[in-house]
């Protein structure tokens, strides 16, 4: 059985860049913000339950109303913990799915960036924070996304903080420009793969 490794980080943290490391070092990663797209259109359960909650516009030609969820979810919590309630049990059931196919494999991973909001947190064993001071987050945002300074801090302050991260992740991953990537995943793997009987013991 797979040591499961939970991946997350804030808006610029670059949890991405850290998940394709570890790919490259052969552990396979589920990338849950691109499986959670692929599924909102093709899941004929998550269809069904959004569709009776912003009726037949919020598909168009086969594809999600993207326009129409966001002005339903803008700045309002309850309706967006609604529509994680339809999609975040489907994910989660993707994921199982995904690990059985990888069950060779000593170590798989999650990427999420609200992998413990989510609650995401429960189905790995180990959590890996992937941390990057504010202001670089923020100009990495920028940058990327082509988006004004305030549009970026917005998105930042929605986020969990890191300090509260911080207290929830079991190894945290220093991505701020100057401190080597590689060695820290590098001492990540070889961590885990010193406490697969611990993380991860054999089922009775």
């Amino acid at each position: 059985m797979a040591i499961k490794i939970g991946i997350t980080g804030g808006i610029g943290s670059g949890k991405s860049v850290v998940s394709r490391l570890l790919e490259v070092m052969g552990i396979p990663v589920y990338i849950s913000d691109i499986e959670s797209k692929r599924l909102t259109v093709s899941d004929s359960l998550i269809r069904r339950e959004l569709i009776a909650l912003l009726g037949e516009d919020i598909y168009t030609d086969g594809e999600l109303n993207k326009t129409l969820l966001a002005s339903y979810i803008f700045g309002n919590p309850e309706h967006i913990r609604t529509v994680n309630g339809i999609i975040h049990p489907r994910v989660r059931d993707d994921f199982h799915q995904w690990v059985k196919r990888y069950d060779a494999y000593p170590i798989v991973g999650m990427e999420s960036a609200i992998l413990i909001e989510a609650g995401f947190a429960g189905e790995v064993d180990a959590v890996i924070m992937v941390y990057a001071p504010e202001e670089i987050r923020i100009a990495r945002a920028m940058q990327r996304d082509t988006a004004p300074r305030e549009l970026v801090e917005r998105r930042v302050r929605s986020q969990m903080s890191d300090e509260d991260k911080r207290i929830q992740a079991d190894f945290v991953i220093v991505n701020d420009g100057e401190t080597p990537l590689i060695p820290q995943v590098l001492e990540l793997i070889t961590s885990l793969s010193k406490n697969i009987a611990y993380l991860c013991p054999p089922k009775k």
